[in-house]
């Protein structure tokens, strides 16, 4: 056969139908091992005896047509711009174990894990310590203390220096442990159809957590050891 050579690409049928089976993969930890669920990963974690970081994540999208209801929904209110966003679950060394599905920006992080069930599967398996930023505090209390948000300042007005020195001196002990899941959620934002999604907004949810499956399966290869043969 000669001529050029033409580099095949996918039709929009066939990445319809190829999107979901991977976003029903989930994550994959270890050879033999593939979280689905968030139930999944903090018992992962737990038997494990890791630690765990969560945090929320925003993708732009399209703005809804005008008249439709829900439309100022998607309004982030930490940018202003139409999004979608999805919780990133990774452990301390940033491996992504769970990406939600994504829910419209207006809705708040700490309401966001309460529908995805944070709330309930920790208290309900064996202890697990769940890193969090300040979008999450309240949580503490109602997991028994496993998701662990920053320090809560109990002085607004006027602090002695001496707390003002411990309090800082927590935040940023606990802000160094977190770190790890902002490289995890960099390497999802590193995706063109992550990066700002143009397409239609009942598929971002799937698109970003075959996205996060793909990214776990190329981690652990990464992890995997190579034979010396």
């Amino acid at each position: 056969m000669t001529g050029t050579r033409r580099d095949w690409r996918p039709g929009p049928r066939a990445i319809g139908e190829v999107r979901p089976l991977l976003a029903e993969r989930g994550c994959t930890i270890s050879q033999g091992l593939r979280l689905r669920t968030l139930a999944e990963v903090i018992g992962h974690l737990g038997s494990s005896g890791q630690t765990g970081i969560i945090d929320g994540t925003e993708n732009r999208v399209r703005r809804p047509a005008p008249g439709r209801k829900d439309r100022d929904k998607f309004i982030s209110g930490k940018n202003e711009q139409n999004a979608v966003k999805a919780m990133v679950l990774t452990d301390a060394e940033g491996r992504r174990l769970f990406c939600s599905p994504a829910e419209p920006a207006g809705c708040a992080d700490i309401t966001h894990a309460r529908q995805l069930g944070l709330v309930k599967h920790p208290l309900g398996g064996p202890a697990v310590e769940i890193l969090a930023d300040a979008g999450y505090q309240g949580l503490g209390a109602q997991t028994g203390a496993r998701v662990v948000p920053p320090p809560h300042r109990k002085f607004k007005k006027n602090p002695p220096d001496w707390y003002e020195e411990i309090h800082e001196r927590q935040r940023k002990a606990q802000s160094s442990r977190r770190i790890r899941v902002e490289h995890g959620i960099a390497h999802l934002k590193n995706w063109p159809a992550l990066a700002r999604h143009l397409g239609r907004r009942e598929h971002m949810s799937d698109t970003v957590q075959a996205v996060a499956g793909l990214l776990s399966h190329q981690q652990t290869a990464d992890l995997s050891p190579k034979s010396t043969s």
